[in-house]
């Protein structure tokens, strides 16, 4: 084996900083003069940087990373003649291979945490789009279920322009209420939506305020649960609400 091979299979461990005692100092001086060396343990180097730079950082390109490994990997197979009279270094060679290896394991930690909280945002995502279209069934429910009471509003004392469609499933307690063609109201004035049960007092069911074209709605107002509706009634009342009618019914309509 040639001198310049004895030196440049020690640059691997020159690189990572584990050659010490007179082999350092010979390859010391060999690299004053052997610009082939110098070239490769600028190459080890930088390898060894972009090894560390994993642990913190982006992905270092595989061919770095192998020939880093490569590099240790040679010293630990070469067996070689002048090594009878040299200090010992296997010893160096097993905390430098440790080394990378502890790097590479940081880096597959790196990957699994930023797997782990890409995973966790896609679970929230996932469960904010669940409970999206949860809301949207619970809207659609009274509307679509054939056992729904569909209610149709119509004026009492004027010809039924203006009207009101109420959807009302008692199972789920939900109900949508559909109003068009409704007056303009006077000022700080409402529309309260009325449920008439069975028995006992009307039980209020929302407000609501036309829009320009006469336009509103009730979604699913606080209902006591499973109670049934005998009808639907519309009265105006201060905008607040109120307990209980205080205005003469301008709407009602019985179960279809």
């Amino acid at each position: 084996m040639s001198e310049h091979e004895q030196y440049a299979e020690d640059l691997a461990l020159y690189a990572l900083d584990a050659l010490r005692g007179d082999d350092r100092a010979k390859l010391d001086q060999h690299l004053t003069t052997c610009a082939d060396c110098r070239l490769e343990l600028e190459r080890l180097r930088a390898d060894t940087a972009l090894l560390a730079m994993s642990a913190v950082g982006p992905r270092p390109p595989q061919r770095a990373r192998q020939r880093l490994l490569d590099a240790v990997a040679q010293e630990a197979r070469a067996p070689l003649a002048h090594e009878v009279s040299r200090r010992p270094w296997w010893g160096w060679l097993g905390w430098a291979a440790t080394a990378a290896v502890i790097v590479f394991a940081l880096s597959l930690w790196q990957e699994n945490t930023m797997l782990r909280a890409t995973l966790a945002s896609a679970s929230s995502r996932q469960a904010e789009s669940a409970r999206q279209l949860d809301e949207l069934r619970k809207i659609a429910a009274p509307i679509i279920e054939p056992e729904a009471q569909r209610v149709t509003l119509v004026a009492t004392k004027t010809p039924p322009q203006p009207q009101g469609k109420a959807f009302y499933l008692r199972s789920r307690n939900s109900l949508v209420f559909l109003a068009s063609n409704m007056p303009a109201l006077p000022p700080q004035k409402a529309y309260e939506l009325w449920l008439i049960p069975m028995s006992g007092s009307p039980v209020p069911a929302g407000m609501f305020k036309p829009d320009a074209h006469g336009s509103g709605s009730v979604v699913n107002p606080p209902l006591p649960a499973g109670l049934e509706a005998k009808a639907f009634a519309i009265t105006i009342e201060n905008e607040a609400g109120s307990p209980t009618p205080t205005s003469p019914i301008l709407m009602s309509g019985a179960g279809e």
